[in-house]
């Protein structure tokens, strides 16, 4: 029996649930589509009604504006992260190979996950890397926070910064490590692609070389302490 995954997300974000309707479904469908596509700085709500054959006073019944969308997507994409580590992590004891699981994970390339029709994980996590700190570099930032629209991210590098705790109980900074990761993990992979000069796997293009450096960061730095 396959199950239905659901992400709470918070009411703030939105004007009217946009999972509740076909219409706020294919409004998140084709906005992870033409975001990916064409860049978040060119998306707009006339583009994205044109696309889905509605109105664009339609996507605003939803969405007070594209900076809200966009944290919309960026906090359901990292809810569903801590689910995919949740998942693929419960069985495992050894919290060092938690830890090397969590990496790999950050670091992989993502396929689309049939629970979600209407959310293409794949084309949302390149989002993701290029668009993502969008959400939060802003003059807004403030306000944002007060109205907790980070914590799906700032719950998913506890998650980590614990599991960094217990395979180190004296280490000093695990948030501050557990948020290098998921950055490190994206930045790597889109200098990789785009600014392969900034990185030691331009060339290969592997990810496998990633996830060994970002495992010999991680615990290099844990056993130093």
């Amino acid at each position: 029996m396959k199950i239905q995954l659901q992400i709470k997300m918070n009411e703030a974000l939105f004007l009217r649930n946009p999972e509740a309707t076909e219409l706020g479904k294919k409004i998140i469908k084709h906005s992870i589509q033409l975001i990916y596509k064409s860049g978040f700085e060119v998306f707009t709500f006339k583009k994205l009604a044109e696309d889905i054959g509605t109105t664009e006073a339609g996507v605003y019944r939803y969405f007070e504006n594209k900076h809200k969308l966009l944290i919309y997507l960026t906090s359901w994409y990292w809810g569903w992260v801590e689910f995919q580590i949740n998942f693929h992590t419960n069985n495992l004891k050894d919290p060092i190979v938690k830890l090397k699981r969590i990496i790999e994970l950050l670091a992989s390339t993502i396929e689309d996950d049939e629970q979600t029709s209407y959310v293409n994980e794949s084309l949302l996590h390149q989002i993701v890397i290029a668009e993502g700190s969008k959400a939060y570099l802003t003059k807004q930032v403030g306000e944002d926070n007060k109205q907790q629209f980070f914590k799906p991210y700032k719950d998913l590098c506890a998650v980590i910064g614990n599991i960094i705790l217990d395979c180190s109980s004296e280490y000093k900074y695990p948030k501050s490590l557990a948020s290098t990761i998921i950055e490190m993990a994206h930045f790597q992979n889109f200098f990789m692609y785009n600014l392969p000069s900034l990185t030691d796997f331009g060339k290969t293009k592997e990810e496998a070389e990633i996830i060994a450096f970002l495992n010999d960061l991680v615990f290099s730095s844990i056993k130093r302490n």
